[in-house]
């Protein structure tokens, strides 16, 4: 078994890094209702770690509170060695971490161009009035800002929709141009939740690609959840199941495709 500190190195060749977030012991309730219960678990730098179960299974729930949309009543969360204290989502934006949503979160009325900028608030130092004025630092990190962010938009093949208004999009580019946002804030741990929901094969094998793409290029450390068992196995370094706010299963695909307790849950065993 690995040490926390250790790394180690994959069958095609990636470098996985030592721990770099630690979930201990999570629990989370909603009233009476036991979303997560005593769940822990680790994300290596430069993996990508899968989050998987059955509807209500908790999995937004545990990507919510990673990323600081809730805090849980009973457990730590731990990143880059130190205890997190509990904070909103903009603290944890400021320690490196992005996301993208279930329910895509875009800005309909604004172009393509415009809603990644947004990605990019974290970069943006200069104050109000230089803004407003547009003159010295404000309009270097403007230029400066545009140049990562079409940096971006050629990286995800979104070079023909720059301009055009989000609300006109499919659906499956709107999951792209969401991932371009995420990544214009520059992560060092991506989560994303549900990638590939809703869409048809070829959208699903371009986004695909993608993710691998981001954390082969950029070494982003990448959790996410997804419903496609084929894109997990795929995808994923190390899968944890969770089932009805519980964790029954942690490990390689291999290893969680052959846990008895996952095919369980997924052929809907009954439940004492």
């Amino acid at each position: 078994m690995l040490d926390a500190t250790e790394g180690y190195i994959t069958e095609d060749g990636r470098n996985i890094g030592g721990v770099v977030m630690e979930m201990h012991n999570i629990t989370l309730r909603f009233g009476g209702v036991v979303a997560i219960k005593d769940i822990s678990f680790d994300i290596r730098e430069g993996e990508i770690r899968a989050i998987i179960g059955p509807n209500g299974a908790g999995k937004s729930s545990m990507l919510n509170v990673i990323s600081g949309f809730y805090n849980p009543q009973e457990g730590e969360v731990w990143y880059k060695g130190a205890k997190r204290p509990p904070m909103k989502p903009y603290q944890v934006a400021r320690q490196g971490i992005a996301r993208t949503f279930q329910n895509i979160a875009l800005f309909d009325g604004m172009s393509v161009l415009d809603n990644i900028m947004t990605g990019r608030i974290r970069q943006m130092q200069a104050g109000l009035l230089a803004q407003a004025l547009w003159k010295g630092k404000a309009e270097q990190e403007e230029v400066e800002n545009r140049e990562a962010v079409e940096k971006i938009i050629d990286f995800l093949e979104i070079q023909h929709i720059r301009k055009t208004p989000v609300g006109r999009l499919p659906y499956g580019l709107k999951k792209r141009v969401e991932l371009a946002r995420a990544l214009a804030a520059e992560p060092s741990i991506l989560l994303l939740d549900e990638p590939m929901a809703g869409m048809n094969v070829e959208e699903k094998e371009d986004m695909s690609r993608f993710v691998l793409d981001v954390n082969d290029e950029f070494g982003t450390t990448i959790a996410l959840i997804e419903h496609d068992m084929g894109v997990v196995m795929d995808l994923s370094d190390r899968v944890v199941v969770m089932d009805y706010g519980k964790k029954i299963g942690d490990g390689s695909p291999d290893e969680v495709r052959n846990n008895q307790a996952v095919i369980d849950a997924y052929l809907g065993v009954a439940h004492d």
